[in-house]
C-alpha cells in the first residue's frame, strides 16, 4: 500500500523527492501518514478534496485483499 501511495503522489507533485509516507500498523487497520513539501499539499488534496478522496477510494479497493482497513492522513 505504501508503495502505491508513493508512486501516485510522486506523479502529482512538483517536488517528488520530498514525498514521504510513514506506515503505522495496528491489528485491524493501517494508517499511512503522507508528508510532502508545503507547496505541494494543495496538489495532493485537490479542489474540494477530490484527489485525496480518490486516493482513499483506491486504497480501500486495494486493501480488500489484505483484510486490513487502510486510512491515509496528510501531515503538514
Amino acid at each position: 500500500m505504501k508503495e502505491l501511495v508513493i508512486h501516485v503522489v510522486k506523479q502529482l507533485v512538483d517536488n517528488p523527492e520530498k514525498v514521504k509516507v510513514k506506515e503505522v500498523k495496528g491489528e485491524q487497520n493501517i494508517i499511512l501518514e503522507l508528508s510532502t513539501a508545503k507547496e505541494d499539499i494543495g496538489r495532493v488534496i485537490g479542489k474540494q478534496g477530490r484527489i485525496i478522496k480518490a486516493l482513499r477510494t483506491l486504497l480501500n479497493a486495494a486493501s480488500v485483499k489484505t483484510g486490513h482497513r487502510v486510512t491515509i492522513e496528510v501531515i503538514k
